[in-house]
Parts: C-alpha cells; sequence; structure tokens
C-alpha cells in the first residue's frame, strides 16, 4: 500500500514484490554498494529470523553463503544485554555504553569469557543461557547476571557508578576479540584481501578501527545503514 502511494499507482500495478532473508539483506546491502568486486562480508547483529551472526563471499554479480551463528548465540544481544544491565535502552543506547567504555577497566572481561561464553578456535561461540533472559523472558539479564556482577540492573537516568564504566569496558573488550577473531578465521577461509561488514555490531567504530589497523584485512567497507526503512511523505 504505501510503496503505491509513493509511486502514484495501483497496488496491481506495481512489479513483483520479493522478500530476501534478514541476513541475506544485510550482506547484499553491505557487499553491493561496496568499491569491490571480491570480497568477503561478515554480518552481526541481534538477530534476523534466526541468523546473529554470517559470514558471505562476493564475487562479481553473485553473493555466497558460507556459515551462520543462530540464536540464541548472538553478539549483538550478549552486547546488549550489558546495555540493558548498566541502564541504557537496548536497540539504541549501545552507542552509550560503547562510549563509557574508554572511562572503564576490563577488569570483568575473563569472567564473561569464562562464565557467559563458550569460545572456539574459529571464533564462533555459544552463549550460557543460564545468565540471560532475552530468549524465554521480557528482559535481556537473568537473576545469575546480576548475582555475578554483583547488583540488579542500574535504574535508567540514575547515577553512574564506576563498575558500570567497567562493566562497559569489559564487555567492549571481549566484543572486539570475537569480531577480530571471526573476522581472521573467515580472512583465513577466503584468502580474499577485502572485507564487507554490515548489522548493528558493525556500527562498533572502535571494533572496526581495532580491525583495520590489525591489518587481518587490507580494506574494508561498512554499511553505515543498519536499519533503514522509509516512511512515505504526509499527504
Amino acid at each position: 500500500r504505501e510503496l503505491a502511494e509513493l509511486a502514484s499507482c495501483q497496488e496491481k500495478q506495481l512489479p513483483p514484490l520479493l522478500f530476501t532473508e534478514h541476513h541475506e539483506a544485510h550482506a547484499a546491502a553491505a557487499y553491493y554498494p561496496s568499491p569491490f568486486d571480491q570480497a568477503a562480508v561478515l554480518c552481526l547483529d541481534g538477530v534476523g529470523e534466526w541468523a546473529c551472526g554470517s559470514a558471505w563471499v562476493g564475487e562479481g554479480a553473485e553473493l555466497k553463503s558460507l556459515w551462520q551463528l543462530d540464536f540464541p548465540h548472538s553478539l549483538g544481544l550478549l552486547y546488549s544485554a550489558f546495555t540493558y544491565y548498566c541502564g541504557f535502552k537496548v536497540n539504541s543506547g549501545e552507542y552509550k555504553l560503547m562510549g563509557l567504555a574508554p572511562y572503564g577497566r576490563p577488569i570483568f572481561a575473563d569472567e564473561i569469557r569464562s562464565q557467559l561464553l563458550d569460545v572456539k578456535a574459529d571464533g564462533s561461540f555459544r552463549l550460557n543461557q543460564r545468565f540471560f533472559n532475552y530468549a524465554s523472558g521480557l528482559t535481556m539479564t537473568a537473576e545469575p547476571f546480576h548475582k555475578l556482577f554483583g547488583a540488579p540492573p542500574r535504574a535508567p537516568e540514575s547515577p553512574l557508578e564506576q563498575r558500570h564504566m567497567d562493566l562497559a569496558a569489559s564487555i567492549q573488550l571481549v566484543t572486539e576479540d570475537l569480531v577480530l577473531q571471526l573476522a581472521r578465521s573467515l580472512q583465513a577461509e577466503t584468502g580474499l584481501q577485502n572485507l564487507c561488514l554490515a548489522g548493528g555490531v558493525a556500527l562498533n567504530c572502535v571494533a572496526n578501527g581495532r580491525l583495520l589497523r590489525e591489518g587481518t584485512f587490507k580494506q574494508i567497507w561498512i554499511q553505515p545503514a543498519a536499519g533503514v526503512w522509509i516512511q512515505p511523505a504526509a499527504g
């Protein structure tokens, strides 16, 4: 209906509408506008239908799927769990958590790695669901999470404490390490020198900067619009 309004035509006059999977759309939106004729593509976000992370190879007009990480084992949801726990709004306050990280020390990083994560050599991972509530409840974190880090979630707009800054620094470091590990595995698997990134996690510019500095790929192109929709003009 809205497309017909935008085109000033009847719905039956529209061409066929084709629907694609969430991560395929991410990969296409990253690869096709990029300056590369050949590139590896890494998509990392909260969750699409089931995929939370996926890898692709783009060559010419072709885009080939390599592998995917499925819900509930999501790097995006792990980061959002700490966003929630530190009192910020999920799916919009993650940039605040990233901005808070430089004020803290990553003193909880080892606990996150040992208690919340099971990371394999290639960077794939599983999250210990005992600490989370997003798969079956209405909040991001569960009581064992709160016990592990010594307090209930911070109330929004309440004073920030040093431990919130330390938690932000810790999950930021863990996130960077996982992104690097996945990127290195993808480079080793494909042998390609160009990388396209997409999804909400790909908007973590600190992780992206580290990925670029460490030279896993020679060139990186990042899809800047992780979530976009068209709003018809009024009238």
